[in-house]
């Protein structure tokens, strides 16, 4: 790309060429006010706000009007004056403009103290006003989604975020509506915008105008301390910072980070924080004649301490929420203090397969974003970007509308599939593999990306590997899950002649230690809950009160992810640090209460030790969720769990939940125009009725999502990998 030198307020500037008048102007140092301008949105002039004057267009003659700096790209000879009487008289008109029907109410407003407007308005506006008319009103707020609320008179019309809904994910639900000097910002009737990244428009607005239901007048930012963090719902590592007053969180925004997230976060990341005030662990407790109750952190560490000590063979279930130093602290107490192979971090069906896939295919491996943006070709197995890892499906729509193909092996035709213009190959589940070794075009500068779900695929991730290398693509795996990553690394996987999470839940064994683990997502909840019954001793590490908290003979409370430093390791291997936010006292990390557990192992009598060595028994082996036996004359399940949905990460936020995404079952069309709108979906475990929609199936497939109805697939419905029947329900 050439470069092209250009004067800014008599000052030479080089830029590359097609650099707007406004970037140049940034690079040189030199303000221009704006307000529509964002430098990850599309220009559109909107505002005028950035007018400037250029006498010289690079062809000796110069526009007759000031132009706004963020349409204008430079040329070679192009003169700029961004400060001369033309340009400023034009600035401080607008701004005249914008503030003649904009209410004072800044002492109320949720973004006075950082406002733009305010500021601009300060630096770039008349000294008083000359309007003495009636300021126009509308009745407020209007709800734009349950999470955002609209004041319309706050509004100046820059269309940032109708603009960011259109480009960004790729919901356009909210737009400009009426004409002139009643346009405003407006959804559909009836129909809320409705969208996974609709808090960004918060962020970005820069007149208050869009405000969270959460936030609203809850706080001012003049009252908050802020603290950057790294979000801990997904595995992408979206940078963001926290806001709390008092030890509270008041809310969460997006960090500025452009190799990850740029500046966006799903709305699970910045709404979904309440669960960690909600129904959390206050103190240790121990279980004395079949019921628990509190007891001293010297008491609870000596009764684990013991209780492991004696149990003969451990299990150890550490979960999928660990910070790297968890993680490696679990790796450490499993194999050098409990001297146990039996450790596993999966809560969620697997296989063999898998195992082996992600030592040697994932850990020490590294594909980044920048990856994505070079590639020529992305190709998506078991994965749904859009609900599973919110930022990578942002990365990849951003990369497809420069031109990236992108192929996704999937059940059904999603909408998510639809905003990144993908190619869909239909495809049953358990039939990854054969469709893996059929994609073509892959290339060296192709990207292969495979989710967790395909763990219930014969051969699938042999298959994606077998790709890989043959064609030379990167192979990248995309949990669900901000800790897995970091667990793989940290070799959170059986040992040589160690059970896996499935084999240690049959396997009978003495003992079993549980972090982070929901039953219900697990392979077969009923039998992880028997497991927990019958165990000679349970020792749970929680944040919060939970069906294992509630089986458990020890419970230790453990801190969540804003009131302790750590690590969490991206899908892409990428390291990412965050401070603590809250300096609780009696908050410990996993790593900090293993550590106590360990020193506590110092007084237990060594014998006791080697007798657990000696006396793992022998367990059934584990067999690959996909081989599960299924009946010929039924559909296969497919499912995944949406971004928003019954998780308990998300309880408690009540305007999140709201904006989830009604769930349908999804049929094949002509079976959806035999049997209605509600069906009944019955498998091994149970049955439901549920509504249903036509979609374009892979055949003799059925959707459902994992976990928006009851207990959620595994528990209430079928088994991985088993088939289902499907009939009409009774109207």
């Amino acid at each position: 790309m050439t470069d092209v030198t250009l004067k800014i307020d008599g000052a030479d500037v080089t830029v590359p060429a097609g650099t707007l008048v406004i970037r140049a102007a940034e690079e040189a140092g030199i303000e221009i006010p704006r307000f529509c301008d964002h430098p990850l949105l599309a220009p559109v002039g909107a505002c005028r706000q950035c007018l400037v004057d250029i006498p010289d267009a690079g062809n000796g003659r110069g526009f007759p009007k000031p132009q706004a700096s963020c349409t204008i790209p430079v040329a070679e000879g192009m003169v700029v004056e961004t400060q001369n009487s033309t340009a400023v008289k034009a600035q401080h008109g607008i701004m005249e403009f914008l503030l003649v029907n904009h209410p004072l109410d800044c002492p109320v407003c949720d973004k006075g103290g950082e406002c733009p407007l305010q500021n601009q308005a300060m630096s770039h506006g008349q000294g008083e006003t000359r309007f003495e008319g009636v300021k126009r009103t509308f009745p407020k707020p209007i709800n734009l989604s349950p999470n955002v609320l609209l004041d319309r008179e706050r509004c100046i019309v820059c269309q940032r975020c109708t603009r960011f809904a259109a480009e960004i994910p790729g919901d356009p639900g909210i737009a400009l509506i009426q004409r002139g000097a009643q346009q405003q910002i407006g959804i559909a009737e009836d129909k809320p915008f409705s969208s996974y990244f609709s808090g960004n428009v918060i962020q970005i607005c820069p007149v208050g105008a869009l405000t969270s239901d959460d936030y609203r007048f809850r706080a001012r930012p003049f009252d908050l301390v802020s603290t950057p963090g790294v979000a801990e719902h997904d595995a992408c590592g979206a940078a963001i910072r926290v806001d709390h007053r008092r030890g509270k969180v008041m809310r969460r925004l997006a960090g500025n980070d452009p190799e990850v997230n740029e500046e966006w976060i799903s709305d699970k990341d910045r709404f979904g924080f309440r669960y960690a005030v909600r129904d959390r662990l206050t103190s240790p407790m121990v279980r004395e004649d079949g019921e628990l109750r509190p007891a001293s952190w010297l008491e609870a560490v000596a009764v684990a301490a013991a209780g492991l000590a004696g149990a003969g063979s451990v299990g150890v279930l550490p979960g999928g929420r660990l910070t790297l130093e968890d993680a490696k602290a679990y790796a450490a107490f499993a194999r050098d203090t409990l001297r146990t192979p039996h450790i596993d971090f999966r809560s969620r069906p697997l296989s063999e397969e898998e195992t082996g896939f992600l030592r040697s295919r994932v850990a020490g491996t590294s594909v980044t974003y920048a990856d994505l943006d070079a590639a020529d070709h992305v190709v998506l197995a078991g994965l749904e970007p859009e609900d599973e890892a919110g930022t990578l499906f942002l990365r990849l729509r951003k990369a497809n509308r420069k031109g990236l193909r992108i192929t996704t092996l999937s059940p059904y035709a999603s909408e998510g599939s639809r905003k990144l213009g993908a190619e869909v190959v239909l495809t049953a589940p358990g039939a990854e593999k054969d469709a893996l070794s059929q994609v073509s075009e892959v290339t060296e500068a192709s990207v292969i990306l495979v989710g967790e779900r395909l763990a219930t695929s014969s051969g699938a991730y042999s298959a994606a590997a077998e790709l890989a290398d043959r064609t030379g693509a990167k192979l990248a795996w995309v949990p669900r899950r901000a800790g897995d990553r970091g667990a793989v690394e940290a070799d959170l996987l059986p040992g040589e002649g160690g059970l896996d999470a499935e084999a240690i839940v049959r396997g009978n064994l003495g003992a079993l230690l549980v972090a982070g683990v929901d039953p219900a997502d697990t392979a077969d909840p009923a039998a992880f809950l028997a497991a927990l019954d019958q165990a000679g001793f349970v020792v749970s590490l929680e944040q919060r009160i939970t069906a294992v908290t509630e089986r458990a003979d020890v419970v230790l409370p453990v801190a969540a992810a804003s009131e302790k430093a750590g690590t969490f390791v991206t899908w892409e291997g990428r390291r990412r640090p965050f401070e603590k936010v809250f300096d609780k006292p009696a908050a410990y990390s996993d790593a900090e209460v293993l550590g106590h557990i360990t020193a506590e192992f110092a007084l237990v009598d060594a014998e006791s030790v080697e007798v657990a060595d000696e006396s793992v028994e022998s367990s059934p082996t584990t067999t690959d969720s996909a081989a599960t036996t299924t009946d010929s004359v039924g559909l296969r399940l497919a499912t995944w769990h949406l971004m928003l949905d019954n998780g308990t990460l998300q309880s408690g936020d009540k305007a999140l939940a709201a904006t989830a995404r009604p769930a349908f079952v999804r049929l094949p069309a002509a079976l959806h125009a035999e049997l209605g709108d509600v069906v009944t979906v019955t498998g091994d475990r149970g049955s439901w009725t549920l509504p249903a929609l036509p979609a374009e199936m892979a055949d003799g497939t059925v959707w459902v999502p994992t976990n928006s109805f009851g207990r959620g697939v595994w528990a209430d419905l079928a088994s991985p990998g088993s088939t289902v029947t499907i009939e009409g329900a009774q109207q």
